[in-house]
């Protein structure tokens, strides 16, 4: 019988019971009902994600006898009533209750005779105490001492995987973009464009600044790049003080026009600047989004369609229009810049923006072609580089391309931050080496 030390009973969980049952991580060859009858695991069941027992399907073998039906799992055997279980029709077909403790005398079950199979003799203290020194380690990751862990070819496929799993975690919040644009994807896709122009900083306001504008208005005046500028700038409320230059006042006429024409709601709020270069200011952000619309036509539609991804970048490889060449902001002239977009933008607006829209269209339409030709333009652009990044270098794990990156962030970000160790490949592997 498996020993265990006190001080692991406060990190037991119904999730690690859950994880513990699932993977078998458990002396199951040696497991006896707590009225001394043996037990044979033959199928743990199916995760029930719903109201309702713990796992379903599953199949067990209690003596000579082979009962199909559902498995409960509990801290404590008291739980069952306590979580009135009994007269809940749900679990009607329950075959086995398994808990983490047992007490005695045994507990009541309703009017029902359920085996209660005990767990907690059965655990592996070491696996008990490495998942304690994850949950407890004040650094993230926890294992961050043990990494790289899996396998070169481990470390591929469940980046493949957490790069699909954000992939489909943006998708979602795509598809409720597209029913609040009634279905119109480029609707959407300049939304998430806009987003993209602000940055971190300013993606919000951006956001909020491309909602006040309908894309049915920029295609009416993407002929004019100063009515573009003066509907972004003026929407943006940087077109509101008093200036002097020709070019600042033709702006400032044009978007009162423009504003009154089409009943252009007030934007609160202001852009920032906060610790940033020149020439990423949201200013020359937002010159060069209306040389993109500009120059372009249908937008969403053109990436939907693109052969390449080459195709892609050399598209949006805008330079905004002359006026900025001397320009950062509208208060004062600057030594002459032309404000391109470089490389480390357009692979941004590709990860952020080109990618996901495409996945999520793609999922939308049961397209897998289309989704298949997101997750290959990920693979062709260069990996992100970031504090993330950096540190997952600094353990060793490296990031190859931009789903690499991706996936690493989705890492550290919904697994390691948040302790998700037992859905994590790593902390898997770390406490299934532990089980025994």
């Amino acid at each position: 019988m498996l020993t265990h030390a006190p001080h692991t009973a406060n990190i037991i969980t119904e999730k690690l019971l859950q994880f513990i049952w699932l993977h078998r991580y458990f002396n199951y060859k040696s497991a006896y009902t707590t009225e001394g009858e043996p037990i044979e695991v033959i199928q743990t069941g199916i995760l029930n994600v719903n109201q309702g027992p713990d796992f379903l399907q599953a199949r067990i073998r209690i003596r000579d006898k082979t009962w199909a039906g559902n498995v409960e799992l509990h801290i404590q055997t008291t739980d069952w009533d306590r979580h009135r279980h009994s007269p809940d029709s749900h679990y009607d077909n329950v075959v086995l209750h398994v808990v983490w403790q047992h007490p005695k005398p045994a507990a009541s079950l309703g009017n029902r005779q359920i085996p209660v199979l005990e767990l907690q003799p059965l655990v592996s203290t070491l696996m008990l105490q490495q998942y304690q020194k994850l949950m407890e380690a004040p650094d993230l990751p926890g294992c961050s001492s043990l990494l790289p862990v899996l396998s070169d070819i481990s470390w591929t496929a469940w980046k493949e995987r957490l790069a699909v799993e954000r992939l489909t975690r943006k998708s979602a919040e795509i598809l409720e973009f597209l029913t609040a644009s009634n279905n119109h994807w480029e609707e959407v896709f300049w939304w998430l464009l806009a987003r993209n122009f602000g940055l971190k900083v300013n993606a919000t306001f951006f956001e909020t600044v491309a909602r006040s504008i309908p894309v049915n208005v920029l295609a009416r005046h993407k002929g004019q790049i100063n009515q573009l500028e003066c509907l972004l700038l003026g929407q943006a409320n940087l077109l509101s003080e008093t200036f002097t230059g020709t070019y600042e006042q033709m702006l400032q006429k044009e978007y009162r026009y423009l504003k009154h024409k089409y009943s252009l709601p007030t934007i609160k709020g202001q852009v920032s600047y906060l610790r940033m270069r020149p020439a990423a200011f949201p200013t020359v952000r937002l010159a060069q989004l209306a040389m993109l619309i500009h120059k372009s036509h249908h937008l969403f539609s053109f990436v939907r369609d693109a052969d390449s991804l080459q195709q892609v970048t050399c598209f949006f490889d805008v330079t905004a229009n002359d006026y900025w060449h001397y320009h950062y902001t509208m208060r004062e002239t600057a030594e002459y810049l032309p404000k391109k977009m470089g490389k480390a933008l357009v692979n941004n607006i590709v990860i952020n923006t080109v990618v996901p829209i495409l996945f999520a269209y793609g999922l939308h339409m049961n397209d897998e072609l289309i989704k298949e030709r997101a997750v290959a333009w990920l693979l062709q652009t260069p990996k992100e580089e970031n504090s993330i990044i950096t540190y997952w270098q600094q353990q060793n794990i490296e990031a190859v391309n931009a789903m690499d990156s991706q996936a690493l962030i989705e890492l550290k970000n919904l697994y390691c931050s948040k302790k998700q160790c037992l859905d994590c490949a790593v902390g898997n592997t770390l406490l299934k080496n532990s089980s025994s």
